[in-house]
Order: C-alpha cells, then sequence, then structure tokens
C-alpha cells in the first residue's frame, strides 16, 4: 500500500480520498482533486485499490476494497500525525470509505462522498444506503442534480434519516460534475466551486468541535 501525498503548506486537516470503479488515483479528476484540497488547507492523500495495482479492470472484492482502505487510513495516521483526519470518495471509492466508517473507524473526523452511487443507474430500486445511518460521522455529499447514480434530490431524501448529514449540489451535474448546455461552467470552474464547499465544510466542523485536536 502506497500513499500519494499532497501536502498544504498550512494544514488545518487532512483527507484520504479514494478513487471510483473505472481509474486510479492518477486520474486527472483525482489528481485535480487532491491538489485543489492541498492549495485550500486541506493536506491530502489518494491511494489505489488492489486490482488497479494489478492492472485489472474489474472492481476487488468489497471485503478486499474495505481492507485496503483500512491500511490506507492506518498509513495516514502516521503520516498527518496531529490533524484532524477525514476520509471519502468519488463514487466507488465513497462508498467504500461509508462502509468502513459505518463498521466503525476510531479517530474520523468526518466522511466526504463526491458522488455517492446510490444505485446503479436506472435502477432506483437497488440501493447501496442501508449502512449510511449506522456512521456517526458528520458526513457530506457533493451530488450533482442530474446523476444517473443518484440525483441530489434523492440525497436530500435521505438526510433525515442520517445522523449528521449535509449536502452540496452540484447543479446542472452528472456523476462527473459535468454541467452542460449554452453558458454552463467549464469543469475546473465546477470543480473549484466542489472544492471550496469542501473546504469550507471541513473548517466548519473543525470550529464546532474545538478546531484540530
Amino acid at each position: 500500500m502506497d500513499l500519494k501525498v499532497y501536502p498544504s503548506q498550512s494544514p488545518v486537516a487532512a483527507v484520504v480520498l479514494a478513487h471510483g470503479a473505472g481509474a486510479g488515483a492518477s486520474s486527472a479528476f483525482m489528481v485535480r482533486t487532491a491538489v485543489g484540497l492541498a492549495e485550500r488547507g486541506t493536506s491530502t492523500a489518494t491511494f489505489d485499490f488492489p486490482y488497479i495495482s494489478a492492472g485489472r479492470k474489474v472492481p476487488d472484492r468489497a471485503d478486499v476494497l474495505e481492507r485496503s482502505w483500512r491500511e490506507a487510513i492506518e498509513l495516514a495516521r502516521e503520516i498527518f500525525s496531529g490533524l484532524p483526519l477525514f476520509i471519502g470518495g468519488k463514487s466507488m471509492g465513497s462508498r467504500i470509505a461509508s462502509h468502513v466508517a459505518a463498521q466503525g473507524c476510531n479517530g474520523l473526523r468526518g466522511v466526504i462522498l463526491l458522488g455517492y452511487p446510490l444505485h446503479p443507474p436506472g435502477r432506483p430500486d437497488q440501493r447501496r444506503d442501508a449502512h449510511l445511518p449506522a456512521i456517526h460521522e458528520p458526513m457530506l455529499f457533493v451530488q450533482g442534480t442530474r446523476d444517473a447514480f443518484g440525483r441530489a434530490e434523492e440525497i436530500h431524501a435521505l438526510l433525515p434519516s442520517l445522523q449528521r448529514a449535509a449536502i452540496h449540489e452540484v447543479e446542472g451535474g452528472d456523476h462527473s460534475f459535468k454541467v452542460s448546455g449554452r453558458g454552463a461552467p467549464g469543469p475546473e470552474a465546477v470543480l473549484g466551486r466542489v472544492l471550496d464547499a469542501v473546504a469550507d465544510w471541513v473548517r466548519s466542523h473543525l470550529a464546532a468541535h474545538g478546531g484540530p485536536s
């Protein structure tokens, strides 16, 4: 297990992010996200699940993914010692992070879910939310209003059943946060707004709970 670290010059917190099913930690989205969070005061680390490291396309079993997540968290505790630690990821990476949080993982300050895959496209009855009410840590969902894996309004409907959850909507955004149509903002602008929202949410929770201790 190797973590790619994107240090912030003056970090207030650290976050570990996992990639989605189709692309690894070196994908453009993951790199831009990690760099952007580091620029906003949150040191960031990313990692590849075993199937990506092995050059395979099919994701590992859930237990393998969860074990990899726990290894990444333990490494991050050593690297970012003393910093409040958040976990999260894109799509599948966020789902597995939520599994780990729901099973219990001491010392986490929050979970950041970028494009949470609430259900497969076109199959809204195949939900992936049964474990979410067990998560004690604050959660931030970042969800597009056109996300085929779960629209923002579907996430909104979940919030009352969750312990401590909020949502940042990407208006017009799909699962990759792409916004289409005339006059639509470009991907860098959209991602910038997303990262601003994530950084603000991290700082607000640190302030609400006495800072980085």
